[in-house]
Formats: structure tokens, C-alpha cells, sequence
């Protein structure tokens, strides 16, 4: 999979866990709800520092968006 579609997956699944919106990650974040859902599309490239932002308002470490679908953390093997 794509390491953008893979980080908005865990974004997404992430947010839904703690049963927010985009909205509400946007305000949590600071980024605007648009580029959230882009983010999670797929469709936008985000930098180590909205990864940063991202991670720090889920309450997640950064490579936590990263992981893998087995648990694995991009390029780690």
C-alpha cells in the first residue's frame, strides 16, 4: 500500500477510536478539517512536522501513523 493512503488509514482509525470527527481532530491539530480529510484520502503528502501535530493531538507517537498493516513501521523491513 501506498505510505500515504496507509498513514490516512491510521489516522483515520485512530480518530474514529476515540470517536472524534475530522472536526474535532482539526481542532484538536490546529490543521484545517479539508486537509484532514485529504490526509486520510490519501491525496495530500504531509511533512514530519503535520505528522508531528497530527500524533501529538490523537495522543499517538509519530510512527504509530506509519505503522504497517501488520504492526510494522514503514521501512523498518
Amino acid at each position: 500500500m501506498d505510505i500515504r493512503r496507509q498513514v490516512g488509514t491510521n489516522v483515520q482509525r485512530i480518530r474514529r477510536g476515540r470517536g472524534w470527527s475530522q472536526e474535532e481532530l482539526s481542532f484538536q491539530s490546529g490543521l484545517h478539517r479539508t486537509y484532514i480529510s485529504g490526509i486520510e484520502r490519501g491525496a495530500r503528502n504531509p511533512t514530519v512536522t503535520v505528522l508531528q501535530e497530527l500524533a501529538d493531538a490523537l495522543g499517538v507517537t509519530p510512527a504509530a501513523l506509519l505503522e504497517l498493516d501488520g504492526g510494522t513501521t514503514a521501512g523498518s523491513g
